[in-house]
């Protein structure tokens, strides 16, 4: 890591620092990738104005610190980037065959037979607003409407997991195609109908309480409250309610031992998606006292609770 981040500093002061600061700069990647640590959510700039705010381009910033400053707090990579490049070079099924045995509707009763059968994980691609309100039980919430494929890669961490989906209707072929970018190739098919059609046939709905964020706040002045705040670290550390557990999504599956059963958790992330992703693996480890804040510390930063500090992520 050392090595290419020395890399990185003479690419930038080589080739990047030596253009015109009226230069229009066009970001490889965004807000909330894997690829880097606490990216802007700008989609255009320039190299002057990088050259102002960028903490990378600081003009006096020696290759030590440089490499310092750009590796202190980057997560490590999510688990599927290397088995990704392994299938490159060993080679893969042909997306047609994939798209052919993941893109079948499945009646409710063949759906629950193969789930029970194949140990197939299911899958709720829906919008969160139509998990909170009905979903299978055990399913796993992440939704195509967010940042799916990353997601799905940090969380599922066997590529030949066998999977089912929930999806919107006519959303399947985009699931399984999205599924299969990033190397989940085992889509056994999709629930015919929906949750409608789950319902209908006399199967269990579970749902997920939300509430508001001034409701969350008046509860909080009320009541013993556990917060746990699944944001990013750095998205954490920049600002958070001052009684929050930090429990960042990306590493759920190995901190499951800091909640306990017997609590009531309120779960928040930044806007609302993140924290129904928690809410949903959770649930299906057997947390059954569970509440989802809508909209997040962006809806949560205009009521009155008490926050830390704002400390500008490009300085953490």
């Amino acid at each position: 890591k050392e090595d290419l981040a020395g890399m990185l500093y003479d690419s930038l002061r080589n080739k990047i620092m030596t253009l015109a600061d009226d230069v229009i700069v066009y970001p490889a990647h965004g807000a909330g990738s894997a690829c880097g640590k606490n990216l802007s959510k700008e989609t255009v700039g320039t190299i002057g104005d990088q050259k102002k705010t960028n903490y990378a381009l600081r003009a006096d910033m020696t290759k030590q610190e440089f490499v310092k400053e750009v590796l202190d707090g980057m997560p490590p990579p999510p688990q599927y980037f290397a088995k990704n490049a392994m299938l490159n070079k060993t080679g893969y099924d042909a997306f047609e065959e994939v798209l052919k045995t993941g893109n079948v509707a499945l009646n409710p009763e063949d759906f629950e037979a193969m789930a029970n059968h194949e140990e197939a994980l299911v899958l709720d691609v829906r919008p969160q607003s139509d998990y909170i309100k009905g979903h299978i039980p055990n399913s796993i919430f992440i939704g195509l409407n967010g940042q799916f494929a990353p997601w799905v890669g940090a969380l599922i961490t066997d590529l030949k997991q066998p999977i089912l989906l929930v999806v919107p209707e006519g959303k399947s072929e985009e699931a399984v195609t999205r599924l299969s970018r990033v190397g989940y190739d085992n889509t056994l098919g999709y629930l015919e109908g929906g949750i409608e059609a789950w319902k209908a046939a006399g199967k269990d709905v579970e749902t997920l309480e939300s509430i508001s964020a001034e409701e969350f706040a008046k509860r909080v002045k009320t009541q013993n409250v556990n917060i746990l705040d699944v944001r990013k670290d750095g998205e954490y550390q920049s600002s958070h309610l001052e009684d929050a557990q930090h429990f960042a999504l990306d590493y759920i599956n190995q901190n499951m031992g800091q909640v306990d059963k017997n609590k009531t958790y309120h779960i928040h992330c930044a806007g609302g998606y993140r924290s129904v992703i928690a809410a949903s693996i959770l649930k299906a480890r057997g947390y059954n006292n569970l509440v989802d804040v809508a909209g997040g510390f962006g809806a949560i930063k205009n009521t009155d609770l008490p926050t830390t500090d704002f400390v500008c992520p490009s300085t953490l």
